[in-house]
């Protein structure tokens, strides 16, 4: 079994990564009923958190279905972190987790995310921080280096281990690579090899399937897998990879019906998390994946995206499930 702390999350869990304005309450619902095993929020600022910004604090939200879940954080200041491990505290999550990995250049640029790959010491210092903050499970997200002449993962490792976190889950990418090329897992199959480390390994990156899915987990010998962009309007990438991995068949994809129910149950929430106008506009990026591979569905997802009336998006995706009741998806 593996656990974080006294978190048990399974034989081989399935981890929703943490992805700014996707990984929200109501996306986490969707995925938390196809079978994630454990989620994270999106990531929130310390600095934002210690002067109450609203979109920082509302992202501490936390509903009872979802656990167990990790809050993740991102800074690079030691006393803003301190102050941030409190208020992340009183949220009760399971875990605390430390972003080291966003590659966006606003967040590399003040140092935190994967800009402290430049600096492995302080990386080092600042997590020994944090654990000792917090009585919760610490853990952290981040990419093989700075680029691909700093790779020091194996050492970062051991590192991170060794002033106490409980689980590291690594984006098989350097910051230079952001999202483009192949994700490179092979570093991640040495850390498994090296008998120092105790805690479990996450592996990030080009997971898209069932059989690719199975494959690196065999291959790698990673302890858990953490979805990212593959689950972006398709939450049903867990309860997939599940089924391949019980039964080696490929799992029937959603319906039609499937498919339109769950974007409204998106839709709905996000219109009572986030309200009228910023609920409609970041539910936008999930239709393209909700309806991808029927023919001609083009015309709908752009009808979907240019409307700010609640109304007519249920209206037109009603229209969808009717056209395209009895026309399997081409993907």
């Amino acid at each position: 079994m593996v656990k974080i702390g006294n978190v048990d999350l399974g034989e081989f869990p399935l981890l929703l990564a943490p992805m700014e304005d996707v990984s929200d309450p109501p996306f986490r619902a969707l995925c938390k009923q196809e079978g994630a095993d454990m989620m994270y929020t999106e990531f929130i600022s310390v600095e934002g958190l210690i002067r109450d910004a609203t979109k920082s604090v509302e992202k501490l939200d936390i509903y009872p279905y979802e656990r167990p879940i990790g809050i993740q954080i991102f800074g690079a200041e030691i006393a803003s972190m301190m102050k941030a491990c409190e208020i992340v505290e009183a949220a009760n999550p399971e875990v605390l987790d430390i972003n080291y990995g966003c590659p966006v250049k606003k967040v590399v640029s003040k140092f935190c995310g994967a800009g402290i790959l430049q600096d492995i010491d302080r990386m080092v210092e600042l997590t020994k921080i944090v654990v000792d903050s917090t009585s919760l499970p610490v853990t952290v997200k981040t990419r093989l280096g700075w680029n691909e002449d700093t790779i020091k993962i194996q050492e970062v490792a051991e590192r991170l281990q060794d002033v106490g976190i409980k689980a590291l889950s690594i984006h098989g990418r350097t910051r230079k690579q952001m999202y483009k090329g192949e994700a490179d897992w092979s570093e991640m199959a040495l850390i498994k090899q090296n008998p120092r480390i105790k805690i479990p390994i996450f592996g990030n990156g080009d997971i898209d399937s069932p059989q690719k899915a199975k494959l690196y987990r065999e291959k790698y010998g990673v302890d858990g897998i953490m979805i990212g962009r593959a689950s972006i309007g398709y939450p049903w990438i867990f309860r997939e990879i599940k089924h391949y991995f019980a039964t080696g068949e490929i799992l029937a994809p959603p319906t039609i019906q499937e498919r339109v129910a769950a974007a409204k149950q998106h839709l709905t929430f996000s219109l009572e998390w986030k309200g009228p106008v910023i609920g409609v506009v970041e539910m936008r990026r999930h239709y393209t994946n909700y309806f991808k591979g029927y023919r001609g569905v083009k015309h709908y997802r752009s009808k979907l995206v240019a409307t700010m009336d609640p109304k007519e998006l249920f209206n037109i995706l009603d229209e969808i499930e009717h056209v395209y009741a009895n026309e399997p998806s081409l993907v």
